[in-house]
């Protein structure tokens, strides 16, 4: 499975387009990361436990995406995009979307 963020693949001609295929996971803070953030606050640095968590939740909505492409035959997802948004208090989704096509 192709999967891009730019509308077309150099060299490869889509034969057809399926549609918008997405992603998404909704993650909340653990306790031990919120009390390891608000002293990163205090001195700066990185926010690793909040790095991974994103990490792992961006993984996570493409895995569900390239699900949902190959559910309906396609090979290539372009125009790849990310977007987050709080969800909750403590909560936040991450949700991955594109075009699910089929290229030759």
């Amino acid at each position: 499975m192709i999967v891009t963020n730019i509308e077309v693949v150099p060299g490869r001609r889509v034969a057809k387009h399926l549609g918008m295929v997405q992603g998404n996971t909704v993650r909340s803070k653990h306790v031990g990361r919120d009390l390891m953030a608000g002293f990163k606050n205090i001195f700066g640095g990185e926010l690793v436990g909040y790095t991974e968590l994103l990490t792992e939740s961006r993984e996570e909505a493409v895995d569900r995406m390239k699900q949902q492409a190959e559910a309906i035959g396609a090979n290539a997802i372009l125009n790849v995009r990310f977007s987050t948004s709080s969800v909750a208090a403590g909560a936040a989704e991450l949700f991955a979307y594109g075009t699910a096509v089929i290229l030759e």
